[in-house]
């Protein structure tokens, strides 16, 4: 089986699929190419579900450039709606919201407090929106995923983990 490689300073092995849907091994320097490929055929099975699950899921939200206008000019308007809407619940401020093209995640929230979505968040149902609203707001007080910052997001979405799968 086809995979790329990187060989680096760690001490475990790792497996995942690229973008371009291929396995990806990330494995310490010194492991033998015997081992590594004992690894990747070990795991064939795995590889396959995940490259067929990618392919699915690229299929499903793959969308012409007309409805990406679409969900780009209504990002900016509903996300801001949504963030003042919880803002206003929890108590916080944003110092602003901007909209990305970001593809590897929904949402951020930099250290001045300024929230940034990814337009693809409008893709996904508006329960799982306002968990990524609530979840980004959160880190203007917590700036990392430890207890309390769940906590924070469980007081304002008690159903937050079922919110969360949908993102999934």
């Amino acid at each position: 089986m086809e995979y790329k490689l990187i060989r680096a300073k760690r001490k475990t092995i790792e497996l995942s699929i690229d973008e371009d849907f291929t396995p990806l091994v990330k494995a310490p320097l010194k492991m033998s190419t015997a081992d590594i490929e004992k690894f990747v055929a070990k795991h064939e099975k795995w590889i396959e579900k995940q490259i067929k699950r990618k392919l699915e899921h690229a299929e499903k939200f793959s969308l012409s450039d007309e409805e990406e206008a679409v969900l780009k000019s209504k990002a900016l308007p509903f996300l801001t709606e949504r963030t003042e809407h919880f803002a206003k619940i929890m108590g916080l401020e944003p110092t602003g919201i901007k909209i990305t093209s970001a593809k590897k995640r929904f949402g951020s929230c930099s250290g001045k407090n300024s929230i940034c979505y990814s337009w693809r968040l409008m893709q996904y149902p508006p329960e799982a929106i306002d968990y990524v609203v609530v979840h980004e707001l959160a880190h203007i007080v917590h700036k990392n995923h430890g207890k309390e910052f769940y906590d924070m997001i469980e007081k304002y979405l008690p159903d937050y983990k079922n919110r969360e799968k949908l993102l999934k």
